[in-house]
């Protein structure tokens, strides 16, 4: 990160870790599971899938496994790294004492530069904006002990909690206008499925009546509700969790077989008996908007977790290194991979492209998933063997660091 010449520059892949790169790109291949149903179906099946297409059968059980598996958890392992990622990023600029701040603050505007371009113009979806924003506050509590950096992130995460329950016993005093409001979100009328539909299956410029006010309803209510403190909160629990050793497969296998087992108990009961509570609930605004929510809003830690402790005992034992490797590659070029799964996708759902947006069900979602999967897996090694970055993440580099990068290996 720093030459013979005392300049700053971007981590060289002799400095890398493995175990890193490999949850790293497990986390960005598992965000797709839930975002393909974003570009794929209206917005409100998103999170009420009793609002648009078939629910029975195959895609109930997409569904089921998608939410029990997939929902907040590879977004909340994604949101951990980064937090890692800003920690190493620090201590490596300040370790030949130089000041980490500006390097931090750059790559945050650039990455923010990003997110707003892909928010505004391809999918309202996006992950970056939020991202930047947290890390510009995050950072500065990067020198808290690990233990303190937990608590403040469990705080974090809690406050959503609390917001969302305040706002759930509040409804009964809303005036009738607010609550027809949010029931347009939860579960759309004929009139809206369409308008949506035909503005997603329509051009470029039509798709902007949906995909601006809903970028900017993620990046203003959104995120100050829900967004915000989540990711924030797991970027301060991913610094702890990296200086205890735990995502660098420094703890002992013991440890992550009782983290993977606990994880998965705590974690999937309380998920599972939240899909029993909006099922007894009738899918019903009242319970399910706020409150039903955070069963898999608080379970999901639990999954994450476990996910990471298998993540960690694999790189540990050196088992499936073809995967490993394919996984590593993918986590070092995420930044990339990410913005091509949008313009796959688009490109799948969206006119001018094919235009399939409403047209394909739960379980076609998966396919396409796993097809995009087994392509990113098979291409980021290869072009890793050729270049030192993706082409983002040279960009986000070059930007950061106001100097041309390297790009060849």
């Amino acid at each position: 990160m720093i030459d013979s010449t005392g300049t700053v520059g971007p981590i060289s892949p002799s400095e890398r870790v493995f175990s890193l790169d490999v949850l790293r790109g497990v986390a960005l291949l598992g965000i797709l599971i839930m975002n393909i149903q974003s570009f794929a179906m209206i917005q409100a099946a998103y999170f009420n899938p009793t609002s648009y297409g078939d629910l029975s059968g195959i895609n109930w059980w997409v569904w089921l496994l998608s939410h029990v598996l997939g929902d907040q958890k590879f977004m909340t392992i994604f949101s951990i790294m980064f937090g890692a990622g800003i920690l190493i990023m620090a201590e490596r600029v300040e370790a030949k004492g130089r000041r980490a701040a500006s390097i931090h603050y750059r790559r945050t505007f650039w990455l923010l530069v990003i997110g707003l371009i892909h928010s505004y113009l391809l999918w309202h979806g996006d992950i970056l904006v939020p991202y930047a924003l947290c890390a510009a506050i995050v950072y500065l509590f990067r020198k808290r002990k690990p233990r303190t950096l937990l608590i403040l992130g469990l705080l974090s995460l809690l406050a959503s909690s609390l917001l969302y329950f305040l706002f759930g016993w509040s409804m009964q005093f809303w005036p009738p206008e607010a609550r027809e409001g949010l029931m347009s979100f939860w579960a759309p009328g004929a009139e809206t499925i369409a308008r949506e539909l035909a503005a997603f299956r329509g051009s470029w410029s039509d798709q902007m009546s949906q995909r601006v006010p809903t970028s900017l309803m993620f990046q203003t209510q959104v995120f100050l509700m829900w967004g915000g403190w989540r990711a924030g909160g797991l970027m301060l629990a991913g610094m702890a969790l990296y200086r205890w050793g735990i995502l660098t497969a420094e703890r002992s296998s013991g440890f992550y077989r009782k983290g993977l087992i606990i994880g998965l108990l705590a974690g999937l009961t309380l998920v599972i008996f939240g899909v029993t509570q909006y099922i007894a609930h009738g899918w019903s605004l009242e319970y399910s908007f706020f409150f039903g929510q955070q069963y898999n809003y608080w379970g999901s830690l639990g999954v994450s977790f476990a996910i990471i402790c298998a993540v960690m005992l694999v790189c540990k034992s050196g088992a499936l290194q073809l995967l490993t490797h394919a996984l590593s590659a993918v986590g070092r070029t995420a930044l990339s991979n990410y913005l091509i799964q949008t313009l796959i996708c688009i490109t799948i759902f969206y006119g001018p492209g094919f235009g399939l947006y409403g047209h394909v069900e739960r379980y076609g979602q998966i396919l396409i998933v796993s097809a995009i999967w087994i392509c990113q897996l098979i291409l980021s090694p290869i072009w890793l063997r050729k270049f030192r970055f993706g082409p983002a993440e040279w960009l986000w580099r070059s930007l950061t660091y106001w100097k041309r990068q390297p790009m060849r290996v």
